[in-house]
């Protein structure tokens, strides 16, 4: 089987081919910057802003995984018309397996009404298809909201609730589904643990032994509402077994 992974250099895709090395597939990767230590693998360039590449990158294979995403920069472009265009080269696919996030027809983000925009033109598309949507990854709560103390302090929405999961798991998850076909849309994927960004932070001070202590803030509106109402989270799909505090362990040994 020909798998083709796009994004190859973000934290999933980097995650995909650590696991997808020495596969028996023959694997195809895509991005618009080239990744290090990539010998075992094709590279494609191709961009999803310009349309460039995308054609060149979808030829010959059967399975894309579409770990490509822009939060930040040029969502509508990237994640919804960039997509649509990509999806149109892609009619020959036999498997698209695209990862999404949980909450996102539940929270008013600009980026998540983009990846639900994206699901829905995947679902309409004739091309065979699993929509898989994932909480929030360990590195990405660390990195938004815990990378820095201010003030010898952490500013948190701390009522914010997190099921925050290992992007290596999920990219293991991703990867079984592979074999199983196209299934429309799954059941979420989810971390092991829920809890409130306070108790993160919290954990993080407690393990690295700092003096660093947490500032609670509280925020007015229906963004903060639904992730205090753990709009982002789903009790019933603790599916990973790393918690973000074995996550956090693992970054000082």
């Amino acid at each position: 089987m020909r798998i083709l992974v796009t994004g190859s250099t973000g934290h999933l895709g980097s995650a995909l081919l650590n696991q997808l090395k020495g596969s028996k597939n023959e694997v195809k990767i895509t991005s618009r910057k080239k990744p290090k230590g990539i010998e075992h693998f094709e590279w494609i360039y191709s961009d999803l802003f310009s349309g460039e590449g995308l054609e060149e990158a979808a030829k010959d294979v059967d399975v894309i995984i579409h770990s490509a995403t822009s939060p930040n920069k040029h969502s509508k472009v990237v994640e919804v018309t960039g997509f649509n265009v990509f999806l149109k080269r892609a009619q020959h696919i036999k498997h698209f397996i695209y990862p999404s996030i949980v909450g996102i027809d539940k929270i008013p983000i600009k980026y998540y009404k983009h990846k639900l925009e994206a699901e829905i033109l995947l679902k309409n598309s004739s091309i065979p298809h699993t929509i898989v949507r994932s909480t929030q990854f360990h590195h990405f709560i660390d990195d938004l909201f815990l990378s820095r103390a201010v003030l010898n302090r952490y500013f948190v929405p701390g009522n914010f609730k997190c099921q925050s999961v290992d992007v290596n798991e999920f990219a293991n998850h991703l990867l079984g589904i592979v074999d199983k076909g196209p299934q429309g849309k799954i059941e979420d994927f989810g971390g092991p643990d829920i809890g409130t960004l306070k108790e993160m932070a919290d954990l993080k001070i407690k393990i690295n032994n700092e003096n660093n202590k947490v500032l609670s803030i509280s925020l007015p509106g229906k963004l903060f509402k639904a992730f205090s109402n753990g709009e982002n989270t789903n009790f019933s799909r603790k599916m990973g077994r790393i918690t973000f505090e074995g996550y956090l362990r693992s970054k000082i040994t």
